[in-house]
């Protein structure tokens, strides 16, 4: 079964781990791909330094600022393309950072396995036939500081907003 639209209706930092267990689905050609997601990261708006939209609305995260259940794809470091999920209220620019699932640790790697690029950003994960999300089984998680932002401020740097399945 389909996530709902309102189960994105949350802040990033509830709905991190909510998202453990949940099911990520790709239809590539004919086939459906479903991974349980076992690693994710909450990214909480612009009083948060390591996010996006910490310095605002821009063309780029313009996307974080609407409806939630939208996918916010970006490409880092000019090589990965990183999948996360839009959350919380329109006009607060909070996403989820989808790490891992199943057999696949790293975001780029993952994009990458799941051929995910730009094409996807925007893509709306409550409608769409290639890109959407399920329910799963919740998985037991731990919770650790984030990973990759050194650009952050310490406080932000040591909140444990990094989700992963044990």
């Amino acid at each position: 079964m389909r996530l709902p639209s309102g189960f994105f209706k949350q802040s990033a930092i509830n709905l991190a781990p909510l998202l453990i267990g949940k099911t990520l689905c790709r239809k590539i050609d004919d086939e459906i791909i479903r991974f349980a997601i076992t690693e994710t990261e909450a990214y909480a708006g612009e009083s948060d330094t390591a996010c996006h939209a910490h310095k605002g609305k821009t063309p780029r995260t313009s996307v974080m600022y609407g409806e939630s259940g939208i996918a916010y794809v970006y490409l880092c470091y000019g090589i990965h393309h990183l999948l996360n999920v839009v959350v919380a209220d329109i006009g607060e620019p909070e996403c989820v950072l989808i790490r891992g699932v199943e057999g696949i640790s790293g975001p780029g790697r993952l994009t990458k396995a799941l051929q995910i690029d730009m094409r996807f950003n925007r893509m709306n994960l409550i409608t769409s036939n290639e890109l959407w999300l399920e329910d799963g089984v919740q998985l037991p998680y731990t919770a650790t500081p984030r990973i990759g932002i050194g650009y952050a401020s310490e406080e932000d740097r040591a909140q444990l907003w990094r989700f992963v399945a044990v």
